[in-house]
């Protein structure tokens, strides 16, 4: 351990030792802290169940704490941005301080560019983001563009229209309905009918001639990529306890058969753990027992394909 200095000039912006050192400064900020602390760069979401008072307070303690560890280290937190997201139909919905200021309850925030409600629902992240990419298409309509060839479409569509997975598969726990996936749809759609020598083919046709997947298979492929990972891959550690294995006798269909459970709510399944287990199952054993990542992604392109 070195001896202490005085600091007397900051780190430049955009140096490589300036976010090593912010890490090493924050690192003590969840000592003490009873409910979840969650710190993404100088970001920072204190997470906690509330129902009973003593939930109520084991947040209003966290606070207390991490506006001490502030004062101690000679920092601050922006409270003009801090907000309380109160999730749940039947959150009692406290009143929490920082300090001595109040904290302003808010029924939606953006968490990491994704905007989520106190229920969940992201429609609205959805309808912004089919919104931004149609503005997008109308500019390469426009006469702004005045190649129609796949060759010159499929790229633009990809680094500007193509919504990213973070909206189509956003978190293991976060829903998509139905209506938000038909409205992200329409904008995939609008942009293959841009490309010129496929107007006479259907929405399906245009995607098979074009090596494309709709974005309900394309979530449900990344979805089972990510339970590879779980299962098989990188992440099998992580994946224990997140799914229960099948134990049963029959011979047909793969061999690494996934339990279903049953809930009583239908957001509850369409968490994913729940939502991947039926379409894992019914995937070909050759796919199943793929030894690798990659050769999983070939097999799983090549049945997924034949539904386009």
């Amino acid at each position: 351990m070195s001896k202490w200095r005085t600091v007397t000039s900051g780190i430049p912006r955009g140096s490589v030792l300036r976010p090593a050192l912010f890490n090493i400064f924050v690192r003590e900020m969840d000592s003490g802290i009873q409910c979840t602390l969650s710190k993404f760069a100088d970001d920072t979401k204190l997470c906690g169940v509330v129902n009973t008072l003593e939930g109520r307070d084991a947040i209003q303690r966290d606070l207390d704490r991490l506006e001490k560890w502030a004062c101690v280290n000679r920092m601050k937190f922006n409270k003009a941005k801090c907000k309380v997201l109160h999730v749940g139909g039947r959150n009692p919905k406290h009143n929490y301080r920082l300090g001595r200021e109040w904290i302003e309850s808010s029924p939606e925030e953006k968490d990491l560019g994704v905007l989520i409600d106190e229920k969940l629902n992201m429609s609205r992240q959805h309808a912004l983001a089919a919104q931004k990419a149609n503005r997008v298409l109308g500019c390469i309509k426009n006469r702004r563009v005045t190649s129609r060839s796949r060759e010159v479409i499929l790229p633009l569509y990809s680094a500007l229209v193509r919504l990213p997975p973070g909206v189509l598969r956003p978190a293991l726990g976060a829903p998509i309905q139905e209506r938000d996936m038909e409205l992200l749809e329409r904008v995939q759609r609008r942009a293959m009918k841009l490309i010129r020598g496929l107007e006479h083919l259907s929405y399906e046709d245009r995607l098979r001639e074009l090596g494309l997947f709709s974005l309900e298979n394309r979530r449900l492929r990344g979805d089972l990529i990510v339970a590879f990972q779980y299962l098989k891959g990188a992440y099998r550690r992580d994946g224990e306890g997140l799914f229960i294995r099948e134990c049963s006798d029959r011979t047909r269909g793969n061999g690494l058969k996934l339990k279903e459970g049953r809930f009583r709510l239908d957001v509850r399944k369409k968490f994913f753990p729940v939502r991947v287990v039926r379409h894992w199952n019914r995937l070909p054993r050759e796919v199943v027992e793929a030894p690798s990542l990659e050769v999983f992604k070939a097999r799983l392109d090549g049945v997924l394909g034949n539904v386009v």
